[in-house]
């Protein structure tokens, strides 16, 4: 078992494990680490715990010391040589005549290394473009290309429900969506209506997948022949989260809605006509 605490070192980044060398931390205190891009100002993200060792990426490296109020100016300071690097470098991409798109760019907390992110379609030869970014700034330069989550990640903004975007305001690491999962929530196959301002697939489709993977078990599918309390009918639309179904009933041919505790599917049994209902679309209300 090993003593650690957690630190990040962007605003909902991914945090990692660090030694306190027996001091204690609480969350949101500013700390100067060991890291193997040198020293960093990080925020505790997670106070002092006990962990498997199995958990900890070796060698665990540790705790400088609490920020200091120098240390919070030489941060301050990088703010502002990190906005004007950035006017150089797009000044730079453009006499260089480059597709690609300048995101972010990041000191080092010693300013031996300055980090250019950027987004592009396909691969960029930029290898002029560091000779003069290392002619001007005289240290280490590394440019890095992103993918537009990545993007969407650091500059944050708003989604379609109005909200500002999951990836920069607390998801640490990135969901695994599908198409897939669209489909089972019965959601508009649209790319418009599902994807989010990155275009890739919303995030937030993975949030209630579990939900559904387990009701779409117990919901009849439309189509599917099933006993209801008043005869033998069709499902002609379900209602998954409302755990409903409107059945068309073969007795009456009239549309009745039950709950799909009270109905039962009947297997292997043919559909014989192919009525359609009269409000065709229509849907349960949940």
């Amino acid at each position: 078992m090993a003593e650690v605490i957690g630190v990040r070192f962007k605003e909902n980044g991914k945090s990692y494990y660090f030694d306190p060398k027996g001091k204690e931390y609480k969350i949101g205190d500013l700390v100067i680490v060991d890291t193997a891009r040198g020293i960093e100002l990080g925020e505790v993200a997670n106070g002092n715990q006990t962990v498997s060792d199995d958990d900890v990426v070796q060698p665990l490296r540790e705790v400088v010391r609490r920020a200091t109020d120098d240390d919070l100016k030489h941060r301050d300071e990088l703010k502002d040589k990190e906005k004007s690097a950035f006017t150089i470098c797009e000044e730079k991409i453009a006499a260089h005549e480059l597709d690609m798109k300048l995101v972010e760019v990041e000191y080092s907390f010693d300013g031996t290394k300055i980090i250019f992110y950027f987004t592009a379609d396909g691969r960029v030869d930029f290898r002029e473009l560091v000779k003069d970014l290392a002619a001007v700034f005289h240290t280490r330069i590394e440019l890095r290309q992103i993918g537009v989550r990545d993007e969407a990640k650091m500059l944050g903004g708003l989604g379609i429900c109005g909200r500002p975007f999951c990836c920069n305001r607390f998801l640490n690491d990135f969901l695994p969506v599908s198409i897939k999962m669209a489909k089972e929530q019965g959601l508009s196959l649209n790319p418009v209506k599902i994807s989010g301002t990155c275009g890739r697939l919303m995030c937030c489709l993975n949030y209630e997948q579990n939900v559904y993977e387990k009701l779409n078990k117990t919901t009849p599918k439309v189509g599917a022949f099933v006993s209801t309390p008043d005869g033998e009918g069709v499902v002609i639309s379900a209602s998954v989260l409302g755990q409903k179904v409107k059945v068309r009933l073969e007795s009456r041919d009239s549309l009745e809605t039950y709950s799909c505790e009270e109905i039962q599917v009947i297997k292997g049994k043919k559909k014989t006509d192919e009525k359609k209902p009269e409000d065709k679309g229509e849907k349960v209300e949940n």
